[in-house]
């Protein structure tokens, strides 16, 4: 948290207003003086400031040692984003190097007033502010909940007269690390021209966003990423939008902030228009030069409202689909990815990369970004690992293909196809190594392709629908109350997650307090001894 002043020194400058220790009112220096840490951040755009300054340390220390990647999971809730940052911060005692992302997917399939939809862009584009919102509304709230517990413990060491403890708990304070971390925020294509992308762009980052991804698809026609049908935009359409969301980060004053460009060429066969080129080699013509063109001849003469280019000194016809969209050549996209990557970089502005691919390849995300970088020698992207994919059945296939190639298997040894994805083949040696090179995905990937930033998109979306599934396959089957104690409870407890007392997660304590503060013994509070919330106290 950018200058966060101390404990002492914000009761220092309480206590010059009020001397006497209370206000005029009868509120105490001691209660001003909680409820200012408390407030971790005033707006969210001060959110947004802040955490783009972390991200570019982030970034930076990724550039000096690759193996300092960062990570996020897609949260389609606060709820979401508060528990996962509260278990990373359990786990290794930081949150430093996690962020949360907010997927356009789970917007459109969950978090919108139009139901369950496609990710294509058909949802209302406030919906995508308003969940950045509520997600940084959460962790503020996880601040002001864990940031109470310490006031109750220096209150505790005051009353106890244990000054040992009171410093202790003081400088649990002023230590604190707060549970507000960057959102990377996927804005689609745009929803609409440029100055739709700006004025969105300004909404995103007002709710706290101090990262912005965009993809290069005609914003009315997006597809989801990993599905089919998807249509480019012409290089300098998408330089605007970049542009576009670079002023919007400099007007509101995230003058750090971080733009990721997405290029989906790599799966996109079709643009909608053919850009004018004004000359050879310009942005225009290096985009046309990939598309599927016919000879003009007296077989195939042009005709009355027919396109006709001029390419390699002969009129062509580009092929043209009965939609009027325009196909690419077959086996271009990999080289117009690159193009992309190069072009987004060097005359966009993009800070960072998204190549949207259609198989979890190492090998193949490392060769487009080594391209890249003999033109931008630090590239640094940000993958999308995909529940789209399937996981086990890819490494798998891979293991095959690498160990028949080196003679270590027989073709008879390992099914080719989807018989791999047997729970026979879990403990086998094809089996064990391909799990062993999903759990080094990740850092052979920010090692080997340049990749700063590892996502998620859906994780919440399938873990939810999973955890659902198996809890009433339970409880409304044989095991009734078993179910949730076993699946659910116990675990809770055990692992040591907070929400087990749910009263306490959402504030139940934090509201004690405050009636106390203003109203002392009268406060009627939630917390004494008939709470049931007291059976967990011992966990």
């Amino acid at each position: 948290m950018a200058n966060r002043k101390t404990y002492a020194q914000l009761r220092a400058e309480v206590e010059k207003r009020y001397p006497s220790g209370q206000t005029p009112g009868g509120v105490t220096v001691d209660d001003i003086v909680q409820l200012k840490m408390q407030n971790t951040y005033d707006t969210h755009l001060d959110i947004a400031r802040d955490m783009a300054k972390i991200m570019r340390e982030d970034m930076a220390a990724y550039d000096a040692d690759a193996s300092k990647f960062t990570q996020s999971l897609g949260c389609w809730s606060g709820f979401h984003a508060q528990q996962m940052i509260k278990a990373v911060k359990r786990m290794r005692g930081t949150a430093r190097g996690t962020y949360v992302y907010l997927s356009g997917w789970m917007v459109a399939g969950l978090r919108n007033r139009f139901g369950h939809l496609p990710d294509q862009s058909m949802h209302e584009k406030t919906a995508v502010a308003d969940l950045i919102n509520e997600i940084y509304v959460s962790l503020r709230q996880a601040d002001e909940v864990a940031i109470n517990d310490l006031f109750k413990d220096l209150k505790a060491a005051r009353d106890s007269g244990d000054a040992a403890a009171e410093k202790k708990a003081i400088a649990a304070i002023d230590n604190f690390e707060t549970h507000v971390v960057p959102i990377i925020a996927d804005i689609d294509a745009g929803f609409g021209n440029e100055h739709a992308t700006y004025l969105l762009a300004k909404e995103l980052i007002k709710a706290g966003a101090c990262a912005l991804q965009i993809e290069n698809q005609v914003s009315d026609a997006k597809q989801c990423g990993h599905q089919d049908g998807k249509v480019t935009v012409p290089r300098e359409d998408f330089i605007e939008k970049l542009r576009a969301c670079r002023l919007a980060l400099e007007e509101m004053g995230v003058d750090e902030g971080v733009i990721v460009a997405r290029t989906d060429s790599l799966g996109a066969g079709l643009t909608q228009k053919v850009p004018v080129s004004q000359h050879p080699g310009d942005l225009a013509s290096e985009y046309i030069k990939w598309l599927k063109t016919e000879p003009i001849t007296d077989a195939n003469p042009i005709r009355d409202g027919e396109l006709a280019l001029f390419q390699n000194g002969q009129f062509v016809k580009p092929a043209r689909m009965p939609n009027g969209l325009f196909p690419f050549k077959e086996g271009t996209g990999r080289a117009r990815v690159i193009e992309d990557c190069i072009v987004n970089l060097t005359q966009g502005g993009a800070d960072m990369l998204w190549i949207e691919t259609d198989t979890p390849n190492v090998d193949e995300i490392a060769g487009m970004v080594n391209e890249i970088r003999k033109a931008v020698p630090n590239a640094k992207l940000t993958y999308n690992n995909s529940p789209s994919f399937n996981w086990t059945l890819n490494l798998r296939k891979q293991v095959r293909a690498q160990w028949l190639a080196e003679g270590k298997i027989k073709d008879a040894d390992y099914p080719d196809g989807n018989e791999l994805m047997k729970a026979d083949y879990d403990e086998t040696d094809l089996g064990r190594e391909a799990d062993a090179r999903l759990q080094r995905f990740q850092t052979d990937i920010s090692a080997r392709a340049g990749v700063f930033h590892n996502l998620i998109t859906l994780p919440t979306f399938h873990l939810t629908a999973k955890s659902v599934d198996e809890l009433s396959r339970g409880y409304f089957g044989d095991q009734k109350m078993l179910a949730y104690v076993k699946t659910v409870q116990r675990e809770e407890i055990r692992r040591g997650v907070s929400a087990v007392k749910h009263q306490h997660e959402v504030g139940s304590d934090l509201g004690d307090t405050f009636k106390e503060m203003v109203g002392g013994e009268r406060a009627l509070k939630a917390g004494g001894h008939a709470n049931t919330m007291n059976q967990f106290a011992a966990e």
